[in-house]
């Protein structure tokens, strides 16, 4: 029976996007802008089955979102039932992009073997619409996701600035509350969310043009306090989340006696207690070694920026 393989890598936000637009197709409420990382990956293989059946990291699942996501999609387009088996090389549902590698993956895979023939953008398309950063880790490098078609596009490949990220896992746990679960919570609930839709665009174009000038600590400056804005968006929510452990606490302090010491280093957190810490090719050891000796870190992992979503054989 045919199988088809799909690799996909997780990014991460350096412009976040914390909010969904009163629309159908799972759209950002901003702009929004990421890296994708080598090392860590998701790789997916589909075949055709008497009825879909979902594998995650050897265990059958049950899940509602990709069920719906299916289902949307054969609205469309002649899929036939799927046995789909996916594995990610790194901690799933805990804050490391588990959802954006799996959905790119899977539709990569998907268009594939069910000979779609979409090209990256209508693939980044359906991606979204099962997470909306997934339709970003259809590209390598450093991609961007705006509007008005919200399809991401590649802003400039890895080659063009060859960051490093260096990933501190500070918990292998799923995190309590998912990430639309999450965006929903502080959209109803939080005074400052107009204020954080209002100003995102400025954070975007302020980053995509340090990217393009190579200009990190400009880089450093945006990305570091989109990240917090949207943070305190989360505290601001009612109930108040908060996804920090006190090791995300003791990383962040990390990074930023690592900057005075002359480190070029910067972190970014995601919907989870995970620190990635993103820095020149000359830094890069430094920042792992410190982030290691943290206390509470479980775990360091160091990435280049990696390639976009492909087949690879089965």
């Amino acid at each position: 029976m045919a199988v088809t393989t799909a690799v996909a890598h997780p990014n991460v936000a350096l412009v976040k996007y914390w909010g969904k637009q009163d629309k159908a197709g799972n759209l950002p409420a901003t702009p929004n802008l990421s890296i994708t990382l080598s090392t860590l990956s998701t790789q997916t293989s589909v075949r055709e089955s008497a009825h879909d059946q979902l594998v995650l990291n050897d265990h059958e699942q049950q899940d509602l979102k990709v069920a719906a996501w299916l289902r949307q999609l054969r609205e469309s387009y002649d899929i036939p039932p799927l046995h789909i088996e996916t594995n990610n090389n790194f901690p799933t549902g805990a804050g490391l992009a588990s959802s954006a590698s799996g959905f790119a993956a899977l539709i990569t895979a998907i268009n594939e073997h069910c000979a779609l023939g979409h090209n990256p953008a209508l693939c980044s398309d359906l991606a979204r619409r099962g997470s909306a950063s997934a339709a970003r880790s259809i590209y390598g490098g450093f991609v961007a996701l705006v509007p008005p078609q919200w399809q991401a596009q590649k802003l400039a490949p890895a080659e063009h600035w060859p960051l490093r990220v260096v990933v501190a896992v500070t918990s292998h746990l799923p995190k309590a509350v998912g990430s639309t679960e999450g965006m929903q919570r502080s959209r109803d609930t939080s005074a400052y969310y107009p204020a954080w839709v209002s100003g995102s665009g400025q954070d975007f174009e302020a980053a995509a043009s340090a990217i393009e000038a190579r200009n990190f600590q400009r880089l450093a400056e945006v990305s570091e306090l989109n990240c917090l804005k949207m943070h305190s968006l989360m505290l601001t929510s009612v109930p108040t989340l908060s996804y920090w452990t006190p090791a995300t606490l003791a990383c962040m302090e990390t990074v930023r006696e690592l900057r005075r010491q002359g480190e070029g280093v910067f972190f970014s957190i995601d919907a989870g207690p995970q620190v990635k810490a993103i820095c020149l090719p000359e830094s890069q050891l430094q920042v792992a070694e410190q982030l290691r000796e943290t206390p509470g870190v479980v775990e360091v992992i160091s990435c280049e920026l990696g390639e976009g979503a492909r087949i690879v054989p089965s």
